[in-house]
């Protein structure tokens, strides 16, 4: 695997001479900061418990914070950066990031994709990148597929949020088989058919214990984007984009075919209402924001921005106070289906929502030169990204030599309803 954005011996020694509060985690757990304490870590998004989300929600927050083209903390990439154990491998949160993974720490397949998504995106983390990928490759199902945690049965979502770590990382899922199977391959399989009275065309989790496949809306965004090979990031009608809004059987369908169905399925779930409902117990038949901005985004990244234009507003009249409740994940979250939808993040249904999540956390850096480039801006940009240092190692050296700050990184846990 080829990781585009390594960093180069130069660059390393130059953040090295300036302390480690700038330099780049690798394999061996680092040293946590010294202000960082177990109830509240110093570089972390949101104020609540990080205990059962806390890479998720800092991968997620600086994973948006680069889709809007704001560069964020270094004290913020580093926590998330220090919270990679020695093998690759990400847990929700560490306590004593300075202390060595155990058979103890639950680490798992969802919050080590989050985090190669947003540590690729924000660049200069190319041996994280690199061991974090090696782990994911290594729990591998024979089905083809991933499990949250490791041994456990592939379902939707994980197997779904890995292929997007992979084709973020310039990876082919094609090329990533166990037991001769592809991610793509154990995708499929939890695809209702069209032939189905409820369901038609959506993802389940995993089968029930009979067996069975029911239908997730949960399951069905995550399911629609891996299918397209799409990670937690993309843009509006970047999706092989659907000729029919109904399910379409096939006696072998594509993935692509797949996506579609899935889509179809989500179109129809939100009609009526314009968002999807919660599953959970107690909250049944309230508003779902966080699946319905997820589906958002599937509807767009599939059909294009104007598919998801009903959920999009839905999203913009009432999703403000969600967020403020929920914290930096869900404006990550509502981030994500702006950017999909070619919506201005800074102005949703009047919300600033890319200045509400700054402020859940640590002082971004500032504004990315990606953000008001030019089209041949953008190609130079590209080029020397292929470069030892790439273009987010030339800006964060510069950045570190002129006021003696580096890079960033955050995360949530994904929600995922059987």
């Amino acid at each position: 695997m080829n990781v585009r954005r390594r960093s180069s011996a130069a660059a390393l020694a130059a953040i090295a001479v300036l302390g480690a509060a700038t330099a780049p985690a690798v394999a061996a757990d680092p040293s946590p900061s010294p202000s960082a304490s177990p109830s509240k870590p110093s570089g972390l998004y949101g104020t609540a418990d990080p205990q059962y989300d806390g890479v998720w929600r800092q991968s997620l927050a600086l994973l948006a914070q680069d889709t809007a083209g704001v560069v964020p903390s270094p004290k913020a990439v580093k926590w998330l950066t220090d919270q990679q154990c020695a093998n690759g491998a990400f847990a929700p949160f560490r306590a004593d990031p300075a202390g060595a993974c155990d058979a103890k720490t639950m680490v798992d397949t969802n919050n080590t994709a989050a985090a190669v998504q947003a540590l690729w995106a924000v660049g200069g983390h190319g041996d994280v990148v690199e061991d974090a990928l090696g782990w994911l490759k290594s729990v591998q199902n024979e089905d083809g597929g991933w499990g949250y945690s490791p041994g456990t049965p592939s379902d939707a979502n994980s197997t779904s949020v890995v292929i997007g770590a992979l084709t973020a990382t310039e990876t082919d899922p094609e090329d990533v088989v166990k037991g001769g199977k592809s991610p793509y391959d154990a995708l499929l399989t939890f695809a209702l058919p069209c032939a189905k009275d409820k369901g038609a065309g959506a993802f389940a989790f995993q089968p029930d214990k009979d067996g069975k496949l029911l239908p997730n809306a949960d399951a069905t965004a995550a399911g629609v984007l891996g299918s397209l090979g799409k990670g937690l990031v993309t843009k509006a009608g970047s999706g092989a984009k659907s000729k029919t809004a109904t399910c379409s059987d096939a006696d072998a369908p594509t993935r692509e075919q797949a996506a579609a169905n899935g889509a179809a399925y989500l179109a129809d779930a939100l009609a009526e209402d314009g968002h999807l409902v919660s599953a959970l117990g107690g909250s049944a038949d309230q508003p779902d924001y966080g699946n319905t901005a997820d589906a958002v985004v599937a509807l767009a990244a599939q059909g294009g921005a104007d598919r998801a234009a009903e959920p999009l507003a839905w999203l913009k009249k009432n999703a403000a106070t969600w967020a403020a409740e929920s914290g930096p994940a869900a404006y990550a979250q509502l981030i994500f289906a702006a950017h999909a939808t070619g919506t201005d993040p800074r102005d949703f249904g009047g919300t600033d929502l890319v200045a509400k999540l700054n402020a859940t956390g640590p002082a971004p850096q500032g504004t990315a030169a990606k953000d008001t480039a030019t089209a041949s801006d953008e190609d130079k940009a590209e080029k020397d990204d292929d470069s030892p240092f790439g273009v987010w190692w030339f800006v964060g050296v510069c950045l570190v030599f002129g006021i003696g700050i580096g890079f960033l990184l955050s995360n949530r846990n994904k929600k995922q309803q059987p």
